[in-house]
């Protein structure tokens, strides 16, 4: 299992709770015992895989957020390459979830999951692919990338539903399985729905039906959770269960 990390991702971008000081420090403190790699700046023709070039000028007005939106797609992208070989886990912000083709919202600018995968496909490194997002928030932004998108196709998990994530993989095929991590369902985050120990089953759900079906190519990236006191045991229980 390799961890994607830059510490440019300590560096506060906005005043949004994704943004806030302590977050992924508390995710670097959990996770200690993992190997680190760090990412390289994406380029614009990576953003421009999904994004058009209206939305990609829009996010370099600012340049401290389109830094660190770059950093945060390479990381994704990374971890996409790396599944090849192993697990991995793209510890990365800003998130991507919410981020459509030409627009983003809830503290999202470009869509890291949805980059990375475009960029498998385009390449001809897969030929479809899966994507599972287990945040609190639906991924709007996700599935608007790839609503006609037939070789790609996109789970939100439902309330406290982590059966409902084995049969989606159950029914479908895949040759890498694709996560959007958000800790923000959490019983003491905004969520109140899952326990820590929830987020170790859901790895291994993820781990089994990846090592069954795409010859074990998974990897995921950080999206929500905001409550810094669980977020990095939530994040370290996740990946126990995906290692």
């Amino acid at each position: 299992m390799k961890v994607i990390f830059s510490p440019r991702f300590y560096e506060v971008y906005s005043h949004e709770p994704a943004a806030e000081p302590g977050r992924m420090e508390a995710i670097v403190r959990e996770l200690k015992g993992y190997e680190f790699l760090k990412p390289r700046m994406a380029e614009e023709k990576d953003i421009l895989l999904v994004h058009t070039k209206r939305h990609f000028e829009d996010i370099r007005k600012d340049k401290k957020v389109f830094e660190l939106a770059m950093l945060a797609v390479s990381g994704a992208i990374t971890a996409a390459e790396i599944s090849f070989k192993e697990p991995s886990f793209a510890l990365i912000r800003p998130p991507g979830h919410h981020a459509s083709p030409d627009s983003a919202w809830g503290f999202c600018y470009f869509n890291n999951i949805a980059i990375a995968v475009k960029k498998l496909l385009v390449e001809g490194r897969i030929a479809k692919a899966v994507i599972v997002d287990f945040d609190l928030h639906f991924g709007d932004g996700t599935a608007n990338t790839f609503r006609d998108e037939p070789r790609v196709k996109y789970h939100h998990m439902s309330g406290r539903s982590i059966e409902g994530i084995a049969e989606f993989l159950e029914k479908h095929d895949y040759d890498v399985i694709a996560v959007s991590a958000g800790f923000d369902r959490h019983v003491d985050d905004w969520g109140g729905l899952l326990e820590t120990k929830d987020y170790t089953e859901i790895g291994k759900i993820l781990k089994e039906y990846s090592e069954e079906k795409c010859d074990g190519r998974r990897f995921a990236a950080l999206e929500g959770g905001y409550n810094h006191e669980v977020l990095g045991k939530n994040v370290k229980a996740f990946i126990v269960g995906f290692d």
